[in-house]
């Protein structure tokens, strides 16, 4: 349910009926800003997680139902130890600095990935976060962590032909398949957007998106502002979404 009124979000250009009812980002761009900056990639990180609080809360108040983010990947492991530290502290420490205002906002928070693979401080913050707002009926903030597509597909597929075998059955629907989906019960990605300019999707959400729109504006994500986010949303209701099908004549 959105906060904002039907006239503020007409104040903003767009229509409450269009808009995408599950946002994906894949937030791209943190080590180039900080290297334009001559800054540590550390510091382009830490930008990245500050940006965060404004793209959660604007698709809070205008009713977006999910928002899933890319946060760590199961490549991103490959990356130095030093980096891969400095982003397990940082989401402890986002956890741990934002949890009041998400929960005052009625966000549920998600995590999606294998996240039990990380060390038991990451997994506690993680876990308290989950809890906390479990009852929560606003925006689903999905927290993509340790996270790959094609082995949540693989995961999903094995759970779901267990359970067909244990009822007799030697095959599985494609119902049974998305039930055991991380986001199992959310609506399939309307929007994507990577940011920096990069045109592809990194093994993420590849079930989700069958019909998503992609966007791929060339800000790094430090720089992707509330109005670009905005204009995004502007871009995506001017698109023609058939399915497949043909677009019906005015």
């Amino acid at each position: 349910m959105a906060n904002y009124s039907e006239e503020q979000i007409r104040s903003l250009g767009l229509n409450s009926a269009l808009l995408p009812k599950h946002v994906a980002v894949i937030m791209d761009g943190n080590g180039r800003w900080a290297k334009q900056r001559h800054l540590p990639r550390s510091a382009g990180h830490r930008a990245g997680v500050d940006r965060l609080r404004g793209i959660i809360r604007l698709s809070s108040d205008l009713g977006v139902a999910s928002l899933t983010l890319y946060a760590f990947s199961t490549e991103n492991w490959k990356r130095p130890s030093d980096e891969v530290g400095t982003l397990m502290a940082l989401l402890i420490e986002y956890f741990t600095k934002e949890i009041d205002e998400l929960f005052s906002n009625n966000v549920r928070i998600r995590i999606i990935g294998a996240y039990e693979e990380f060390a038991a401080p990451v997994r506690s913050v993680i876990e308290r976060a989950m809890k906390r707002t479990q009852a929560n009926t606003g925006l689903n903030l999905n927290i993509a962590l340790n996270y790959g597509s094609r082995a949540e597909i693989l995961r999903a597929a094995n759970l779901a032909m267990r359970q067909a075998i244990s009822d007799g059955r030697s095959e599985i629907t494609a119902q049974e398949l998305e039930n055991y989906l991380y986001t199992a019960g959310q609506p399939e990605v309307d929007l994507l957007i990577r940011t920096s300019g990069e045109m592809r999707i990194s093994n993420f959400l590849l079930y989700q998106c069958s019909y998503a729109e992609f966007l791929f504006p060339e800000e790094y994500w430090p720089d992707f502002t509330d109005e670009a986010y905005l204009e995004a949303l502007r871009t995506y209701q001017k698109r023609s979404r058939r399915f497949g099908g043909l677009e019906e004549e005015a």
